[in-house]
């Protein structure tokens, strides 16, 4: 099909506001990572933009050197990893009960469920109610306080229901429990909307930093993110050096092309690059996954 001189002139518009788009969105990234590898003490003249202008890899250095933030990535990993899938697993096993027409009154549950996704108990409750718990300073405070989402819970149950239904039927003449229907023949069927929503939910992990700043005092159990607001929240490096250990204030003393402007730029990509590491090999699954969840009844 030809086209008009119009339709030229439209595609070419939207190329451009495409492109100035993806720009926006992908410069800031971009430019905390040259900074990450740029002398400090030169990113502070300005002029630092799209290429480092005095290459290091001190603020590096620094960043693997210190113990805590070590620590810090570690319990992010193991937060993202365990809070992924047990958060899956229960909101699938939630949305597959709901599914099931024997189940008495689960349209009040429904109900319920929705209401929590407008209201909340509010900070103050919520800090009480896990504090009565025991939760706090422990690292399932991270998991448990969000081990379902109603929104996922929603997207599952909706996709559930779109699977005929002699496929339980069939397996339960065989003598399949309804855990086995579950285990054996649902969740195999559920690829494409398990790989979108555990993305979904191990990026919420990955990226929190505001609940282990309320919840946890100890320093051993903050992930990454918490001690990278800590450290973007600081304006004097000796302050960053008060809470690392000897080693590693020592070796930060040493070198003068260090700052807190770089060393938290080198901190951020640090905390950020894993995360964006994953997206690759799930994008397949996004709109397959989402689109089913959401328009199947």
């Amino acid at each position: 099909m030809k086209l008009t001189l119009g339709d030229k002139v439209m595609t070419l518009v939207i190329y451009v506001l495409l492109t100035l788009l993806g720009f926006a969105a992908f410069y800031p990234f971009w430019n905390a990572a040259v900074i990450s590898f740029n002398d400090g003490n030169d990113t502070l003249r300005g002029g630092v933009t799209f290429w480092p202008r005095a290459f290091t890899l001190e603020n590096y250095a620094v960043v693997f050197k210190d113990k805590r933030l070590i620590d810090g990535f570690i319990i992010s990993v193991l937060r993202t990893v365990i809070g992924t899938v047990l958060s899956i697993l229960a909101t699938a096993v939630f949305a597959y009960g709901m599914t099931r027409r024997e189940l008495m009154g689960r349209k009040l549950y429904m109900i319920l469920c929705i209401i929590t996704m407008y209201f909340s108990g509010g900070l103050i409750p919520t800090y009480l109610l896990i504090r009565e718990l025991q939760l706090i300073d422990t690292f399932w405070v991270m998991i448990i306080p969000g081990l379902i989402s109603v929104w996922n819970m929603i997207i599952f149950r909706t996709f559930f229901m779109g699977m005929p239904d002699g496929l339980d039927e069939s397996a339960r003449i065989d003598g399949c429990s309804q855990w086995g229907v579950f285990f054996r023949i649902i969740l195999p069927l559920s690829g494409p909307v398990m790989a979108t929503l555990s993305l979904f939910t191990a990026v919420y992990h990955w990226n929190d930093w505001f609940a282990p700043s309320i919840y946890i005092s100890n320093l051993d159990l903050l992930p990454i993110q918490t001690k990278l607001q800590q450290i973007l929240n600081s304006n004097i490096m000796t302050e960053q050096m008060s809470q690392m250990d000897s080693a590693a204030a020592s070796h930060l003393s040493k070198m003068k092309s260090v700052t807190t402007k770089s060393l938290s730029m080198a901190t951020m990509m640090v905390a950020t690059v894993p995360i964006l590491l994953v997206y690759p090999f799930v994008q397949k699954y996004f709109v397959k996954g989402v689109m089913i969840g959401s328009l199947k009844e």
